[in-house]
């Protein structure tokens, strides 16, 4: 099983499915996620699929979502 780094080329993980949330836009723009078979998650901007990939953890991605959950990112304005 391959671990990969932060910055690979996305079409490089093999066997990845990626997964783009159902709120995104008509055009695509959204931050697509598959999860790694070590456990891990890989996020990578859909308008670049073969661009370069974040890789997080499952505790990361936890943290995350429950910060994003609980309102600890409400202050970053779009």
């Amino acid at each position: 099983m391959r671990n990969y780094g932060n910055g690979v080329p996305a079409s490089s993980i093999e066997g990845a499915a990626w997964h783009k949330a159902r709120a995104s836009d008509a055009v695509g723009n959204c931050v697509e996620v598959a999860k790694l078979g070590n456990g891990d998650v890989a996020m990578r901007n859909s308008r670049h699929p073969d661009g370069p990939a974040l890789v997080f953890t499952r505790a990361e991605v936890e943290a995350f979502l429950q910060g994003a959950r609980g309102g600890e990112f409400d202050s970053v304005t779009i």
